[in-house]
C-alpha cells in the first residue's frame, strides 16, 4: 500500500468552514469539552460540526419554538444521538438498555435506522455526557455514527446457522468496522474520562493519531455495506463502498467491490445527483481491509473539501472518471484490481416472518413501522418489546428496513410473541399489508433541520388510504418498495425504490417511479410538487396502470421502467380524469 500520510487535496484551495473546524480541532476535540459545561443550551458552529463525528446532531423542535413579547421565536435545542450497531447485531439486554436511555434521557422513544443503527431524540445538552457513558456501559459506541468518517457498516442480519458464508461475511464486517473506526482519543477524553483524573491532551502529529483519516478526516460521510447476490437487503448499490459476496459451494471466493453510490441531492444545486455505485473490481477475502482502506484514502486525498454539496465519493468518481479513479485506487492498493466476477445481486429478502435458523431454532422478523419504537394510546409497542426481550430473551438484529429480527427462538415462542403483541395493541408481521411491510420513511419534521415536509408522521396515514385501493386492484400480494423522505437528502433511499416520494416544500412532494426491489436501478421523476392530499390518488392511478398493462411476472418497478414515466403519466391522467 502507498504512503499513509494524507496528501493535499486538489479541491482544498478554499476549504469550507467545516474543513477549517476539523483542521483546528486537534483530532475532533475542538472546544466541545469547554462548551459542554458553559451553561448555554447548545454549542457553537464549529463544535456542532465536530459533534457529528462523536455521533450526535444538534437539533431543535420547530413545533416547540417559543416567541416571547413580540420577539423572534426561540430555538428549543436538543440532540439526536446515534449508536453504531455493525451489521445490526446486538443483544436483548443492549436493546432494553437503549430503550431505558430513551425513557431516562431522551424523548421516550427510540428509532431503528435505515442503516441498522439506533437513534435517540430529545436529549438535552446537560445530559449528553451521561448518555454517552450509558452507551459505553452498554458496550456500544456512538463514535463515527455520524460525521465525515466511515458510518455504521451494514450487512444481512439473518442468522442462518451452519451457513459459513454468512458467518464469514459478518466476521469480515466486524473486522472492517474496527479497522476503519477513528483512532482519536478525543471521544474518550470528552465523554468517558473523569475530568479531574483523566488524560488531558491528545497526541500530536499525523499518522500515529489517525493513520487512515489524517487530521482532517474525510471530505464527507462515507457509507459501506455488504450484500449477498441472492439477498441485497442492504441496498449495497446505494453506498459509497459496497462488497458483493461471491460464493460457491458454501465458500467465499472473494468480493465484487463497488464504489460511488449515494442518494443525497441538493435541490438548489443542479450539480448534485443520486448515484448507484459502480462495479470496480474483484478482491479475495484477505484483501477486503486493504482495498477498503485504499478507497477511503483516495477519497480522503481527492475528495472536494471546498464544497460539501459535491464532497461525497460519487462526485470524486464523477470528476476523476471511473478509469482514472480505479487507477488511483490501484496505486494506493499496491497492485492491479482483478475484473469483477459476473456475480451480481438478483434477490432481496426483508426477512419478515418466521424462519428456521438451521440449528433447530427459529428467528422472527418483526415489522416496526418506520423504525419508531414508542407507546401511544392503545398502541404500546415499546412495552410489548420490553416483555419479549425480558421474558423470552432472544438475540436481536436490526434490519436495513428499520425492523427487528428476534433470534434463537423455539417453536412455542410463536404463540407467546403473538399473545404479547396483541395484548399491547400491536399487530404481528403476518397481519400487516405487503404495502406497509415494504414502506419506509425518514424522521423529517419536526426535528430534522433539513426537512421541508413531513415523512415519518404522515406515511402511515398514506398507507391507510392506499391499502383499500391496492386491495380493490388485486395487488395486495405484490411486493414493491414505497419510500418517503422529508427532503431530497434521501435518508430512506427513495431514489432506487419502485415508488419514491420526496419532500419538495411544505405539504408537497415529488413522485419518482421505476426503481426496483433489487436496489440496482435508479428511478426517475414522475410528477413534481404534488400536494400530500393528492398522493394516494396519484399512486393509485399508477397502480391501476400497472394492473391493466403489466406483463406476466413483471414487477411494478420493471413495468414503469419498460413503459416509461411519460407513458404511465398519460394513462394515469386519463384514468384520474375518467
Amino acid at each position: 500500500m502507498s504512503d499513509n500520510a494524507p496528501r493535499e487535496s486538489p479541491a482544498a484551495a478554499k476549504p469550507s468552514a467545516v474543513e477549517l473546524a476539523k483542521v483546528a480541532s486537534n483530532y475532533l476535540a475542538g472546544d466541545i469539552a469547554k462548551e459542554l459545561v458553559d451553561g448555554a443550551p447548545g454549542f457553537g458552529k464549529p463544535s456542532v460540526q465536530l459533534l457529528k463525528n462523536h455521533g450526535t446532531y444538534q437539533q431543535d423542535d420547530r413545533e416547540t419554538r417559543k416567541a416571547v413579547d413580540g420577539k423572534k421565536s426561540e430555538r428549543q435545542i436538543s440532540f439526536m444521538i446515534r449508536t453504531c450497531v455493525p451489521g445490526g447485531k446486538l443483544t436483548a439486554e443492549q436493546l432494553l438498555s437503549a430503550m431505558d436511555m430513551g425513557d431516562e434521557l431522551g424523548n421516550g422513544t427510540i428509532r431503528l435506522t435505515t442503516r441498522q443503527a439506533i437513534q435517540h431524540h430529545g436529549v438535552v445538552k446537560g445530559d449528553l455526557k451521561a448518555f454517552m457513558q450509558k452507551v459505553h456501559a452498554n458496550q456500544m459506541t456512538t463514535l463515527a455514527a455520524c460525521g465525515d468518517v466511515e458510518r455504521n457498516i451494514m450487512c444481512c442480519p439473518a442468522p442462518i446457522h451452519g451457513n459459513s458464508v454468512r458467518d464469514e461475511m459478518q466476521a469480515t464486517l466486524d473486522t472492517l468496522a474496527k479497522h476503519l473506526a477513528p483512532r482519536t482519543r478525543a471521544y474518550y477524553e470528552i465523554w468517558l474520562t473523569d475530568p479531574d483524573t483523566g488524560e488531558k491532551t491528545l497526541a500530536a502529529g499525523g499518522a500515529e493519531v489517525e493513520p487512515i483519516y489524517g487530521p482532517t478526516y474525510l471530505p464527507r460521510k462515507f457509507k459501506t455495506a455488504f450484500a449477498l447476490p441472492e439477498d441485497n437487503c442492504t441496498d449495497v448499490y446505494a453506498n459509497d463502498l459496497g462488497f458483493i459476496v461471491v460464493h460457491e459451494n458454501g465458500k467465499i471466493l472473494g468480493y465484487n467491490v463497488l464504489a460511488g453510490g449515494g442518494m443525497g441531492v441538493t435541490p438548489s444545486a443542479a450539480k448534485t445527483f443520486p448515484a448507484l455505485a459502480k462495479r470496480l473490481g474483484f478482491v479475495p477475502p484477505e484483501d477486503v481491509l486493504a482495498i477498503a482502506e485504499a478507497i477511503v484514502k483516495v477519497q480522503r486525498d481527492f475528495g472536494n473539501r471546498s464544497d460539501r454539496k459535491t464532497a461525497r465519493l460519487k462526485y470524486t468518481i464523477h470528476t476523476m472518471g471511473l478509469e482514472a479513479f480505479r487507477a488511483k485506487v490501484e496505486e494506493y492498493f499496491g497492485k492491479p484490481l482483478a475484473p469483477c466476477h459476473p456475480a451480481d445481486v438478483h434477490g432481496f429478502d426483508d426477512h419478515i416472518g418466521w424462519f428456521e435458523q438451521g440449528d433447530g431454532m427459529f428467528f422472527y422478523g418483526f415489522n416496526v413501522e418506520n423504525g419508531r419504537v414508542h407507546d401511544t394510546g392503545d398502541f404500546r409497542l415499546k412495552t410489548a418489546l420490553r416483555r419479549i426481550l425480558t421474558e423470552i430473551k432472544p438475540g436481536v438484529r436490526i434490519t436495513a428496513h428499520q425492523s427487528l429480527l428476534f433470534t434463537d427462538l423455539v417453536a412455542t415462542d410463536r404463540a407467546r410473541i403473538a399473545d404479547i403483541l396483541h395484548a399491547h395493541g400491536v399487530k404481528t408481521s403476518e397481519e400487516i399489508s405487503t404495502l406497509r411491510r415494504w414502506s419506509m420513511a425518514c424522521v423529517a419534521l419536526p426535528t430534522c433541520g433539513l426537512a421541508v415536509a413531513e415523512s415519518e408522521r404522515v406515511l402511515p396515514g398514506l398507507i391507510d388510504s392506499l391499502e383499500p385501493e391496492v386491495a380493490k386492484l388485486g395487488l395486495s400480494n405484490d411486493a414493491f418498495t414505497l419510500r418517503m423522505t422529508g427532503c431530497p437528502n434521501a435518508c430512506a433511499r427513495p431514489y432506487n425504490s419502485d415508488i419514491g416520494i420526496v419532500g419538495r416544500t411544505a405539504g408537497k412532494y415529488t413522485i419518482f417511479l421505476g426503481g426496483r426491489l433489487l436496489g440496482d436501478r435508479l428511478n426517475v421523476q414522475y410528477k413534481d410538487v404534488v400536494p400530500f392530499e393528492d398522493l394516494a390518488r396519484e399512486i393509485t392511478a399508477v397502480l391501476a396502470c400497472y394492473k391493466a398493462e403489466r406483463q406476466s411476472g413483471e414487477t411494478l418497478g420493471d413495468f414503469c421502467h419498460r413503459k416509461g414515466v411519460d407513458g404511465v403519466r398519460t394513462w394515469a391522467d386519463q384514468w384520474l380524469a375518467g
